[in-house]
């Protein structure tokens, strides 16, 4: 499609569409999608025009939905504020996401707690109320005292 209307409105931005089904010998739809793109589609362009939109599809789906079921909230469109409320919105997700993956590498109390725990999301709630009402010089204090409480208790044998 060229150009069309991204909403209904007279101010609306010009794109051109494109959609794309592929289909086993037999006719059953294997997958289906569709993007709008800012490039001009032409039999020349439409090989990498698909090939960039499935990428995309694949950033997506493998890398944000992993922030979205994990405790970090992370929508597609996080489209918070007028101005540049959900680019700094999403930048801090994925800064914690980046501090907690690096945390996992280096740090065996992190690790170890992380372990113990289900998911993160309980890590979270775990840490939220640890830190509204104790205080913690530093970080290994923290994890110290989330590790004593997360040890099994010693079986009664007797």
């Amino acid at each position: 499609m060229h150009p069309v209307p991204l909403r209904d409105s007279d101010d609306a931005l010009l794109v051109n569409g494109g959609e794309l089904t592929t289909t086993t010998e037999t006719g059953a739809v294997v997958y289906t999608n569709a993007w709008a793109t800012s490039h001009p589609i032409t039999e020349a362009t439409v090989a990498p025009l698909v090939a960039a939109g499935r990428s995309r599809w694949k950033v997506d789906n493998e890398n944000n939905n992993i922030l979205k079921p994990k405790g970090y909230h992370f929508e597609h469109h996080y489209g918070h504020g007028q101005q540049n409320l959900s680019a700094l919105l999403a930048s801090l997700i994925l800064l914690a996401y980046l501090t907690h993956t690096v945390l996992d590498w280096i740090d065996e109390r992190y690790r170890t707690v992380r372990a113990l725990l289900p998911s993160r999301c309980p890590f979270f709630e775990h840490l939220r109320a640890l830190l509204q009402y104790l205080p913690f010089d530093h970080w290994d204090q923290l994890m110290a005292f989330m590790l004593r409480g997360l040890e099994p208790a010693a079986v009664d044998s007797g």
